[in-house]
């Protein structure tokens, strides 16, 4: 494949992507300073390797990537090479328009995808929360970008639809490899041990079961089968119990009030947390207090 440059607003090829912003290969048989300075863009962006080897700097950690690699940078992640220097080599790079994450939106979502509500969610959880922006042998990425271009220039019926479920592929390929990479060689229970410190570290957060799936790279079925049968609660019961576990270590100290122990514990209210509170206990929270309150 020849090499090739498409930009939102300069190629005609993009008329009808508005959420495509980049769109290239570039085959680097020099070296130039300042080629590849390190910046921060509010795209999302993929680049995969067809040749060489490249250092690059991506949100602050140094990774190596090699042929068949693939990486992926989050809006607002810094990314460059190494010395600023493009390595030689060959590239592709494909750079979409996002919507910025928000409580109840959604990352990748748009008219163009195809993508159900709940997909489109998870895959958003996936990404946002993943730690290995670099994705190992992932050679059908280069293929479904060898196809995107196919398409954007021939532009043969059916071409936009084609493009925008090539898009789709796509995330649902680096979704599921990045939870194949999360989870290989891992047992669950460690999983679970480090699900559960990041759930005490924020729990004033309305965790959705989607969201501690994602942390973990999971889909909600597999999630909610793997909590249960380690458990025995469901995701939400467990939270709920982790929540109560952490209020207990406050209200044995005195000087906490206990609506803010609700608060800081995700309860929605001092009623809410004292209703579930003595369910779980047979205490309500002030008498949980009292009891174990300090002897003069």
């Amino acid at each position: 494949m020849n090499q090739f440059h498409l930009q939102q607003e300069h190629s005609k090829e993009l008329q009808l992507f508005e959420h495509i912003a980049e769109f290239a290969l570039k085959k680097n048989n020099t070296i130039h300073l300042n080629s590849f300075p390190t910046e921060v863009t509010e795209c999302l962006r993929i680049y995969y390797i067809m040749d060489g080897k490249f250092n690059w700097i991506i949100n602050q950690q140094h990774h190596i990537l090699y042929p068949g690699d693939a990486a992926l940078i989050l809006p607002g992640q810094n990314f460059g090479a190494e010395n600023n220097v493009l390595d030689i080599g060959t590239l592709s790079w494909l750079h979409i328009y996002v919507d910025k994450p928000a409580p109840a939106g959604r990352m990748i979502s748009g008219k163009w995808s195809s993508l159900t509500k709940s997909e489109n969610l998870t895959i958003e959880k996936i990404l946002l929360l993943n730690n290995a922006p670099v994705l190992l042998k992932l050679k059908e990425a280069g293929l479904i970008l060898q196809d995107l271009h196919t398409e954007l220039v021939n532009q043969e019926i059916g071409y936009a639809t084609r493009v925008n479920h090539l898009l789709d592929q796509l995330f649902i390929l680096i979704t599921r490899q990045l939870t194949r990479q999360n989870n290989s060689g891992r047992d669950f229970p460690q999983t679970f041990m480090k699900l559960e410190q990041r759930l005490r570290k924020n729990l004033a957060h309305q965790w959705t079961v989607e969201e501690m799936a994602a942390l973990v790279g999971l889909g909600t079925t597999a999630f909610n089968e793997k909590v249960k049968n380690y458990s025995g609660f469901s995701p939400l019961n467990y939270l709920i119990n982790i929540r109560i576990s952490e209020a207990i270590k406050f209200l044995k100290k005195q000087d906490m009030n206990i609506t803010d122990i609700a608060l800081d514990t995700g309860f929605y209210s001092s009623q809410h947390f004292s209703t579930t509170f003595k369910k779980l206990t047979g205490y309500t929270p002030s008498e949980f207090r009292k009891i174990n309150s300090p002897k003069k």
